[in-house]
């Protein structure tokens, strides 16, 4: 039988093969329409068990076979299991939209709201029927026969050319490679860079050092090499990604896709009678209006881009003192920048590697989760996966297994750049059984060398961190709804709350001594590097502050402003010019590669990674006041935000644990502007 048609509690990864994914998707979506008709034809009055427990159990078998399918696509992809994959997209799309858009389906839903049995309905129970009434609305129930048909084909594209997005993106990413055969060119590099690059070389069978545009080769060369030259090459390779500009020369141009996308979005928005298509994303979100959160991100920049201005004055200053040059390039930034930060501090990323292997960080980091909210987590071996580096964990509080996850921790050839979390299964009550929710943590990391431990950067612990926290969100819940359980119902500018508010730990004294650990003597990051780490912390914070509201910004305005023939890059010049203090280069094409908004859940709602920052460090200050593992506080957030899931609205959810709703203050505290 087809692996992917059967009920299963973990993936059988070895098992699934591109040529099953057809036919077993064409199966569940046939099974969940006649799964559906017969729930509407056999009830006469509907009852929470009789259509939306119904409803999960087929939902859930569908996603048990695509969420795998999913992610080797992410983590695992090739030419076969693309095209399988992109193959299901329209008819996955044509689905949801004839769900949404199903009246029988809705009366039932209104039946149901109606019935006695409504106001016994605990408050999880009645978020999952308001949002089946907002989704409903969403997908255009309510449109006559012609525009319903329209949203349809809208959909259904858009989930074609998003994803054509993505692989043009992986694919412009792994066109480009340099191979260097004189080690004096790679003067500056740390020796875990050139090990790096001598292991990318000799897996492909050259003498030499390889580098690519993945992070672990890209970030060194930008951050160490001594070459402008080479900086300047490399900067060009990876800031033209999927462009028409750069050494791909537009084979991978994502340029009329981002046109197209802007364009389904915005039709589809005003289908549904929506000015524009923030309108129809903040329906969704915390945010009130697009006038809210325009104001919200100008107010940082106004905070923020005095003090941005003047460290990059101080680069500037500083970089001409070295080098003589008035001129300082955008492929100098990070080079000069770093150079700074070790003439303030002495620190440098690639001086505390060898304090974070990464088998301490991830035993430190689960130190860090059990002291704050009573955990422990169990490594699990023999668990099928789809490489050989991915890890499995048990989690468990009072020895019960509570949730589990897979990590995949480290950089390769044929998976998406990037870190991320994403959900394999949902806690969901079946019969008289809990199915336990099931993460996926994806990070890209620089891969052990040899026999020799992967080391990582403190930015790096900082990205484990954040993945954990949206996997603890997802884990840790007690809901056993599908649709609000785990991250599921949770508005998009709230769901970045948990990932965020667990970075803190990275940048606290008792924190960074459970997760810091020399990989050859097992000592604790030293008194003095960790002063400096510290001191550290909010260097040029200005100016990666408005680095972030210049994507926040564009993202919102290209979708809030929408014109046809809109001139995508004129938007980002334009937002530029307001926020930013640093000006790439014309031939830059960042957002051909900006996948959070073009390929993934962001669009209009980039600003949520701002706003969540506001919330987490707002929750945090909580812990600062009454000690960082105090458990009652770590307690209070675990039963008040984690257990929680979607099943309330998020300011309620974050009121019952702060005591009032959030203030700016703690954010700006902590970013030292």
């Amino acid at each position: 039988m087809n692996p992917l048609l059967e009920e299963h509690e973990l993936p059988p990864f070895s098992r699934i093969n591109a040529e099953q994914v057809s036919s077993a998707v064409d199966q569940l979506l046939s099974d969940y329409r006649m799964g559906v008709k017969s729930i509407l034809e056999n009830s006469k009055t509907f009852c929470w068990t009789s259509l939306q427990q119904a409803l999960d159990l087929l939902e859930d078998r569908l996603s048990q076979a695509w969420s795998p399918v999913s992610h080797m696509n992410s983590v695992m992809n090739s030419d076969v299991l693309r095209e399988a994959y992109n193959a299901q997209l329209p008819k996955l799309s044509e689905f949801s939209t004839w769900m949404g858009q199903n009246i029988d389906l809705y009366n039932a839903y209104q039946q149901l709201a109606a019935c006695d049995d409504f106001s016994q309905f605990d408050t999880a129970q009645k978020k999952v029927i308001s949002n089946a009434f907002r989704d409903f609305k969403l997908a255009g129930v309510a449109l006559p026969e012609n525009k319903k048909q329209r949203y349809g084909e809208l959909k259904k594209r858009l989930s074609k050319v998003t994803s054509q997005y993505s692989d043009n993106v992986l694919d412009a990413t792994m066109a480009w490679s340099k191979l260097i055969t004189d080690e004096a060119e790679l003067a500056g590099l740390p020796e875990s860079a050139k090990a790096n690059a001598r292991q990318l070389a000799e897996a492909k069978s050259k003498n030499g050092w390889l580098l690519n545009l993945e992070f672990p080769s890209y970030l060194p060369i930008m951050t160490y090499s001594d070459s402008s030259a080479l900086r300047q090459e490399v900067y060009t390779a990876f800031s033209t990604r999927a462009s028409d500009q750069g050494p791909n020369g537009g084979e991978f141009d994502n340029s009329s896709l981002m046109d197209e996308i802007l364009s389904l979005r915005h039709e589809m928005a005003q289908l549904l009678n929506f000015n524009n298509y923030t309108e129809y994303s903040l329906a969704t979100k915390m945010a009130e209006s697009s006038d809210n959160v325009i104001t919200f991100l100008e107010d940082l920049a106004m905070r923020s881009k005095p003090q941005a201005e003047r460290e990059l004055a101080e680069l500037k200053d500083f970089a001409k003192a070295l080098n003589g040059s008035e001129d300082l390039q955008a492929w100098d930034i990070v080079y000069y920048s770093e150079k700074l930060r070790q003439h303030h501090y002495a620190i440098s990323q690639e001086a505390l590697r060898p304090w974070f292997p990464a088998d301490k960080v991830i035993a430190g980091m689960f130190a860090v989760t059990g002291k704050l909210y009573g955990l422990t987590f169990r490594e699990i071996d023999g668990v099928d996966t789809w490489h050989k580096d991915v890890r499995f964990y048990d989690v468990c509080c009072d020895d019960e297994v509570i949730g589990r996850f897979y990590l995949d921790p480290y950089a390769r050839e044929h998976k998406r750049g990037g870190a991320w979390m994403d959900v394999c299964r949902t806690r969901m009550k079946k019969g008289d059984k809990v199915q336990l929710p099931v993460a996926y943590l994806t990070t890209n990391f620089t891969p052990p060398v040899g026999d020799k431990s992967s080391l990582l950067t403190h930015d790096d612990v900082v990205t484990l961190f954040h993945e954990f926290g949206h996997g603890l969100h997802h884990m840790l819940t007690r809901i056993e709804y599908a649709a609000v359980s785990g991250i599921g119902g949770v508005a998009w500018d709230a769901v970045e709350l948990p990932s965020q508010f667990m970075e803190n730990w990275c940048w606290q004294r008792e924190g960074l001594a459970l997760i810091s650990g020399h990989y050859k003597t097992g000592e604790s990051l030293p008194e003095d590097m960790l002063e400096k780490l510290l001191a550290a912390k909010n260097f040029q914070s200005a100016m990666i502050m408005v680095r972030q509201l210049e994507f926040s910004l564009f993202d919102f305005k290209i979708h809030k402003n929408y014109q046809p023939g809109m001139n995508i890059q004129s938007v980002l010049d334009d937002v530029r010019q307001q926020v930013a203090v640093v000006i790439p280069p014309s031939f830059n094409r960042f957002q051909n590669s900006f996948s959070h908004i073009f390929a993934g859940g962001y669009a209009a709602g980039y600003y949520s990674y701002k706003w969540a920052e506001v919330l987490s460090a707002d929750a945090f200050s909580l812990f600062e006041e009454n000690g960082i593992f105090d458990r009652p506080t770590g307690k209070k957030f675990l039963h008040e935000i984690l257990e929680k899931g979607g099943s309330q609205e998020p300011m309620e959810l974050f009121v019952a644990f702060r005591g009032r709703e959030p203030q700016i203050d703690a954010l700006l505290r902590h970013s030292g502007i």
